[in-house]
């Protein structure tokens, strides 16, 4: 039996096509870091810490996976930061944001038993059980919610990318990174981010529906309401 191994390229032999090559590969890499240079420049002014948020009606907390049905401790972090955030009288109402696809996974109630164990009334939290990605959570929380202001809480290598849709998507956005231990989850979130970056400006560029859009849910407005 004749087994062919495939061939290895080849170099260009002339200095023409090396620097030809060159040229291509600096191209590649200018273009694939354009999505990470928007997000940063489009994020500019808009970041911050939970003691320099303003007051703002609503918080949107995205998910962040469940361990054992409970929250991760990279989300308990994001929650812990909303729940200081409502107890400090910064925000009303927390839109909490996540994963409900299976029956045996449901984020945002998981993520709501933890915030009113940490002191935030029932009655003040949102749930979308339809944030099956940023994109997604922010044009939901404009669109079905109605939110068209908010601070945002996630991890620090996530939060420009969720500032920079929910502007897109018209939402008024403050971001706040909660500071995570530089583990192995960081790290792969951090390189993670770098790809996610050229979804969320193709995301940003053509507005796609999200995977789930339904009908509008006056939870929000109703819990600021009664926040009144």
């Amino acid at each position: 039996m004749d087994i062919r191994l495939p061939r290895r390229p080849r170099l260009p032999r002339t200095r023409a096509g090396q620097r030809r090559l060159v040229q291509a590969v600096m191209a590649a890499c200018v273009l694939a870091l354009l999505p990470a240079t928007w997000l940063y420049l489009s994020t500019a002014g808009r970041l911050g810490t939970t003691a320099g948020a303003p007051r703002t009606g609503v918080a949107v907390v995205f998910g962040a996976g469940l361990w054992d049905g409970e929250p991760s401790p990279y989300l308990a972090h994001r929650l812990d930061a909303a729940a200081t955030l409502y107890r400090e009288g910064r925000i009303e109402v927390v839109l909490v944001t996540g994963d409900n696809s299976r029956d045996d996974y449901d984020e945002p109630d998981a993520m709501r038993t933890y915030l009113t164990r940490h002191g935030v009334p029932a009655s003040r939290i949102v749930s979308d059980y339809a944030g099956f990605d940023t994109w997604d959570s922010c044009v939901r929380a404009r669109k079905i919610f109605g939110v068209d202001r908010a601070v945002l809480i996630s991890q620090d290598f996530h939060i420009r990318r969720a500032v920079a849709l929910c502007e897109a998507a018209g939402v008024e956005s403050y971001g706040v990174g909660v500071a995570a231990k530089h583990d192995v989850t960081w790290y792969y979130g951090g390189v993670r981010e770098i790809f996610a970056a050229g979804k969320a400006a193709l995301d940003a560029v053509f507005e796609p529906d999200p995977r789930f859009l339904g009908p509008k849910e006056p939870g929000v407005t109703r819990a600021l309401a009664e926040a009144h």
